[in-house]
This record gives C-alpha cells, structure tokens and sequence, in this order.
C-alpha cells in the first residue's frame, strides 16, 4: 500500500507512519531502482530512529551501523523487531529486524558506547577545516538518481568538478521521515550515507545496476545541525561486484565513514 499524495505535495507528508511495531512508507521511501521498491535510505533511517531510542544502562551513542539488505525491501508494511544482544556499562548491542510479508528484508547491527565527558587534545584529533560551500539550490542540476521518491524527501546539493568514480554532495531533510517523531542526527546521517554509490557512480546509470547489498557506518561523533557532507568513491571489479565508501561530515568537521557493496548488472 502507497501512502500520501501528489509527489509535489505538502512538505509534511513524511516518509513512514508507525502504528506500534510496524511501519507504514509512503511513495516518499520510493528508490531509483524500482517504484515498487523502497530506497535504502529509507530503512535506513527508520532503523536508526528505532535504534536510537532504545534504553540502555547508561547514555549511549551509536558508533556503528550496519544493514544488511536480505531481499529487495518493497513499499508495503514492515514489521520491527529488535532485541538487545549484550548490555554492558561501556557497550551495548542491538539487532533490529524488519520483516515484510512474513520474510525478513533487512537485519541491522548496532554498537552503541557510552557518552562521557572527556575532551580529547585538539592536536591530537584528526578532523578537517576545508570543508567545501553548500552549493545554491539554484547551481543544482538533474541527476540521474534523483527520482521521484526518496530524493523528494531530501535537499541534495551535489558539488561541481565530479568526475566518475568519485563525488560530493550536501544534504538535509525536507519533510519528516517518521510521522510524529523528530528526525535526529543519526537518522539524517543514515539517509546520506546510502547515496554513496549514487553520487561516487562510474556506471551509466541507464545501462547499470549498481545496487547495495549493504550499508555500514561508522562514527566517530554525532552530526551538528542539519546539513550532512558525503564525499564518495567507487572501486568496481571485473567480477561483478564493487565497493562503495566515503566519508561523513557536518559544517563542523568529521563524523565518520560509510561503506557499501554493490552487485553490478547490466540492465
């Protein structure tokens, strides 16, 4: 079931509804790769939410995040099921399960470490003060895997100069990606982290696939503010397979990695 209206519609139309333990998309979960199918950012952003919210002993912070994408993740109505796999004072791990039509579609792996208050020497932390202007609204042209779908509920600014196998692009959210609950860090972090093949592409997207199997991020701190930078390149074999991988950042400096593995076809 498609949920929402025109795709030009109310920028309050978000991506997912919940009713309890399961969640409802919207056509705004839709990726490039099929209408029928959700953008992996959508999961994505929705296991991060979950996960976020989770209890632990102690205040926590996601350090690392991975997906596995079981099966192609349709827009129709997932069930969530997470369990906490180890409780620890300095750690805590999490799967989270969502399942449609009874079959699992993506399975997600968390590892959660303790906040503290211990700043760290600033010579003695690798971080970055070159960080590239947010591109106008204006200078952005179309892409190729901006379709109708997830990309509406983001504002996606690539950079200039890109060339195949490597790129950038700024993000931030345009509408809610769950109904009712406020889109934190972590969620907005997700949602840019699974554009790495897209905007690192060195495929002819009308003659490709380059699907992710996967998604892994790491981090090293939570996002400030609004805006996400992906910088990405692409590794592709002979063998039917690649590598996507980039790295995060905010206005302010570093906040992790994201990797992805792609299964390559011709169309």
């Amino acid at each position: 079931m498609i949920l929402g209206g025109d795709a030009q519609g109310d920028l309050a139309e978000p991506v997912f509804r919940l009713e309890g333990d399961t969640a409802h998309p919207t056509r705004f979960a839709a990726g490039p790769w099929d209408p029928g199918l959700q953008h992996g950012g959508a999961p994505a952003s929705l296991l991060a939410m979950i996960i976020d919210g989770l209890p632990a002993e102690r205040p926590m912070q996601v350090s690392r995040l991975t997906l596995d994408l079981m099966r192609p993740v349709p827009i129709a109505p997932l069930r969530i099921e997470t369990e906490v796999t180890r409780e620890g004072r300095n750690i805590q791990t999490v799967d989270a399960v969502l399942s449609a039509g009874g079959k699992e579609v993506v399975r997600a792996h968390a590892l959660r470490i303790r906040t503290a208050d211990d700043p760290v020497p600033e010579d003695r932390r690798f971080d970055r003060s070159d960080l590239p202007d947010i591109p106008p609204a204006a200078a952005v042209h179309n892409l190729p895997f901006k379709v109708p779908g997830f990309s509406e509920a983001l504002d996606l600014r690539p950079l200039r100069d890109q060339k195949p196998g490597f790129g950038a692009a700024w993000f931030h959210h345009l509408r809610p990606f769950v109904e009712g609950h406020e889109t934190t860090p972590l969620m907005r972090m997700a949602a840019a982290a699974d554009y790495c093949n897209g905007i690192s592409r060195s495929l002819d997207f009308n003659e490709w696939t380059f699907i992710n199997a996967d998604l892994t991020i790491h981090i090293t701190r939570a996002p400030r503010g609004e805006w996400i930078l992906l910088e990405g390149q692409t590794w592709l074999s002979d063998e039917g397979r690649g590598l996507a991988h980039g790295m995060l950042c905010d206005r302010h400096g570093i906040i992790g990695r994201t990797t992805q593995c792609l299964v390559l076809a011709r169309r």
